[in-house]
């Protein structure tokens, strides 16, 4: 096992604060190399580094960051478990600590086990850092954060000849998207298409006001906990 578990001292961010992120890596080399990445830049403060998934619960608790950068495959404890417990915390009004998968394994079973653990993002390790900025600022302001690659395996596992428990997740999916309204259908794939609200605004023509409030709403009738799960349901449904 690696990694000892720095912290900072905690304090929530602010208006106008920096994201405070925390990171969790088994592998010290990929811990350091995000740690600097993401403690130069101006608004992007590296509050603590663990080591496995005892430490990711830990130090969440710990710290109050505002994304967690988790790997999936740790001793001890496996990202999926911590990033169940950590999202766990975020409680009705989605405020708690937004948790971003990082890995180098892409198989569909990590990706789908990550997000329906209440992960907000799925990344391969060998995606860009300045791609890997981006994503933390986006999970800080409750976007999803879905690589190209990713997207791409969930959308072919959609469509693809479902055997009979794909077939019936499918099922239960569309029973729950009978929920929407026309236009909250149309929301809900727009954010399985991975579309951010400003995109979402632009195509169904309403201000980026209405998109959050359509968003939250079909939250609330699909009975998820945030726009990634949204994603799931659309994907599971087969309409992305």
């Amino acid at each position: 096992m690696s990694g000892g578990g720095s912290v900072e001292d905690s304090g929530g961010a602010g208006a106008g604060a920096p994201v405070r992120v925390l990171v969790v890596d088994d592998d010290p080399l990929v811990r350091s190399a995000l740690a600097v990445v993401l403690g130069g830049l101006d608004d992007v403060t590296v509050v603590g580094e663990g080591g496995d998934g005892e430490q990711a619960v830990a130090l969440a608790a710990a710290t109050a960051p505002d994304v967690v950068l988790l790997d999936v495959r740790m001793p001890r404890r496996d990202g999926i478990s911590a990033a169940r417990e950590i999202t766990a915390r975020q409680g009705a009004a989605g405020a708690g600590p937004r948790v971003v998968v990082l890995t180098t394994f892409g198989d569909d079973e990590a990706v789908l086990a990550a997000l329906r653990a209440g992960a907000d993002g799925f990344l391969l390790k060998d995606t860009p850092p300045a791609d890997i900025v981006v994503a933390v600022r986006r999970a800080a302001a409750g976007e999803p954060v879905l690589s190209p690659d990713v997207v791409r395996r969930l959308i072919g596992r959609a469509t693809a000849p479902a055997p009979a428990a794909d077939a019936d997740r499918r099922q239960r999916a569309r029973h729950l998207l009978e929920r929407l309204g026309d236009k909250e259908r149309r929301v809900a794939v727009a954010v399985g298409q991975g579309l951010p609200n400003a995109e979402i605004g632009a195509r169904l023509s309403m201000s980026t006001a209405t998109v959050k409030a359509y968003v939250s709403r079909v939250m609330d009738r699909l009975e998820v906990d945030n726009r990634v799960q949204v994603a799931i349901v659309v994907h599971d449904a087969g309409l992305a």
